[in-house]
């Protein structure tokens, strides 16, 4: 099997292409860059040090449950083309015709897919792993409001078909998590569990015989921007005492959830 992976350099990121590889026969990586140091170096946030304390937090969520993962260099079915974040976009589909032979197409943490390359990757019914529960929460970091909005229920990643609108793509399942031990610890480790449900289910090819169903927009609780993070929300994020179990799952609001326990 083939996989071509749109994702980014962060730990969680590596972690997954490492992961991808210890099944697949050949795995192509297109890798956009962006600073390792959110709330320090100017990029996609705020700097502030109200910002680097949230960023801090996140990392060290992050490698506690990843670990310091750097791409397996020395594994000889990776492929990997790296370039800055913002990049994809202008790459041409001849630029990308390597990484375009594959037999599925998975897409987390990539820049916004548009062009040539979205109408490729609709086609080929590419999978994003969209960190958030949809059809409730959609945009940016959604994780991040379903908890500032007392919705720890509803933290979580869709893995749904690749679309053209943002995250509004015909859902596949939801991957959950129930380590519950502080709220960073707890978005991160959703992260983790798509990427095993995900890679389990590629591995077994049992993703191919899941019914994707249409997501129903009118249950929208958020539709976050990305200006809408800020320092002034984070700030008043850290002064709410956040009950992870103040509101239990409800089955009925997911679609074949994969919980992730350890």
């Amino acid at each position: 099997m083939k996989i071509t992976l749109f994702t980014s350099n962060k730990n969680r990121h590596n972690y997954l292409i490492n992961l991808f590889s210890n099944f697949c026969d050949e795995l192509f990586v297109v890798q956009e860059c962006g600073t390792i140091f959110p709330g320090i170096i100017p990029g996609r946030y705020p700097t502030s040090e109200t910002m680097k304390n949230y960023f801090d937090k996140v990392n060290d969520a992050q490698t506690k449950l990843f670990g310091n993962s750097y791409v397996n260099k020395s594994s000889k079915n990776i492929k990997v083309l790296p370039m800055l974040s913002g990049d994809l976009n202008k790459c041409s589909l001849s630029f990308l015709s390597d990484f375009l032979k594959s037999d599925i197409y998975v897409v987390f943490g990539s820049s916004y897919i548009k062009g040539h390359l979205i109408d490729f990757l609709v086609e080929q019914k590419a999978i994003n792993i969209h960190m958030g529960v949809s059809p409730y929460y959609r945009g940016t970091d959604c994780n991040f409001w379903a908890l500032y909005d007392d919705n720890p229920h509803l933290v979580g990643a869709t893995i749904h078909i690749m679309s053209k609108g943002l995250d509004s793509g015909s859902m596949l399942y939801h991957a959950m998590s129930n380590i519950k031990t502080n709220p960073f610890e707890y978005t991160m480790s959703t992260v983790k569990a798509a990427f095993h449900s995900i890679a389990e289910r590629i591995k077994d090819k049992s993703i191919f015989e899941i019914e994707p169903i249409v997501q129903d927009k009118s249950k929208e609780v958020r539709y976050s921007k990305k200006i809408e993070f800020n320092e002034k929300v984070v700030k008043n994020y850290f002064t709410k005492n956040i009950d992870l179990n103040s509101k239990q799952f409800d089955k009925s609001l997911l679609k074949e959830p994969f919980f992730f326990n350890n």
